[in-house]
């Protein structure tokens, strides 16, 4: 069985994952960046200077932690976009520095495709065609796979993204950063139907996503309230804006999977965490005959494991990328 070696440093989480081609991780090892919450976001600088500090450090821990050697590795793969360039450029600079020393391929992966191919590290039993959504703090997409290298995607977001949404409205709420998870905590205590917020382009006939309206919506209520009443009601508001983020997503993945006869259906990216999303978009697709899956928590993350997952149909194919190849931080799950 070969082995992967692959690095993951897109945004502000440093990783290095050893995987087989079956699969099976043998090693994934996350060095978060905890230095950018005073910041209330990412710093792109101090994430770049920290990626360069912690990268050999991983890289020596994961071979020792699986028992390889160097030598004992068939290829190397790196996500290259979309991300944060000068992230991006210490994980490429790395990888490429290894694959031309070792002599080995050097496989480039799409990081929006590695949160999809995440799922394959625990449900090797999913075969193509399936539907991908792909929930991200930056994406917002559909992406219909014929087979596990040829895809089209068939919807995405005309403004703000899923994860992005509850970025915000954490902030607005006054609840901190990453608003994802402090949403999807608080709403477990509240109710959905508490606010009405507006679904963006839920009547459209169409794929697409849009959430900046939400956003303004949200304000412009809150506006409207005492604060005693929005601090006495924060898991009900919590849950009725987490609600107004996820029916389209749930809404519109099922219209396509079942307009295509698709029986799969995969959630990918840090929103594929979310709780409500899970279980709902599960529960209504079971009723329809539709199997959904889903990575465990720490691979919705960030992380190199699910960037060998992604290189492993590529690695197969023999799709190799030169040395002369370049990082950049165009959006998109079909950009490479």
């Amino acid at each position: 069985m070969q082995k992967i070696l692959a690095f993951e440093s897109s945004c502000d989480d440093t990783s290095v994952a050893i995987l087989d081609t079956d699969y099976r991780v043998l090693v994934n090892l996350v060095s978060n960046q905890p230095e950018h919450l005073k910041f209330g976001g990412v710093l792109p600088e101090l994430a770049s200077r920290l990626h360069l500090k912690n990268i050999l450090l991983l890289t020596r821990n994961a071979l020792e932690r699986a028992n390889l050697q160097l030598n004992e590795i068939d290829a190397v793969a790196v996500s290259i976009n979309p991300g944060l360039i000068g992230s991006l450029l210490v994980g490429l600079s790395f990888a490429k520095s290894l694959a031309w020393s070792l002599s080995l391929p050097l496989i480039t992966v799409n990081h929006m495709l590695a949160h999809i191919f995440a799922n394959f590290i625990e449900h090797r039993q999913i075969e193509a065609p399936f539907l991908a959504l792909v929930v991200s703090g930056g994406h917002t997409e559909l992406v219909h796979f014929k087979n596990l290298t040829e895809f089209e995607i068939i919807g995405k977001t005309v403004d703000d993204a899923a994860g992005e949404s509850f970025d915000k409205a954490a902030k607005l709420l006054g609840l901190g950063f990453p608003g994802g998870p402090l949403i999807d905590r608080l709403a477990k205590n509240g109710a959905a139907d508490f606010v009405q917020f507006p679904r963006g382009l839920i009547r459209k006939d169409n794929y697409n996503f849009s959430y900046s309206g939400l956003k303004t919506s949200i304000r412009t209520w809150l506006s409207t309230q005492e604060d005693g009443f929005v601090q006495a009601n924060l898991p009900s508001i919590a849950a009725s804006v987490q609600q107004a983020i996820i029916d389209p997503l749930i809404r519109k993945s099922l219209l396509y999977a079942r307009s295509q006869g698709l029986r799969t259906i995969l959630i990918a990216g840090g929103v594929a965490a979310n709780s409500a999303l899970r279980d709902q978009l599960s529960q209504q697709a079971e009723k329809k005959g539709i199997r959904v899956y889903y990575p465990s928590l720490p691979y919705c993350m960030d992380n190199a494991a699910m960037v060998a997952a992604a290189a492993v149909p590529k690695y197969q194919a023999g799709l190799f990328a030169s040395l002369s190849v370049n990082a950049f931080s165009q959006k998109g799950t079909k950009i490479i």
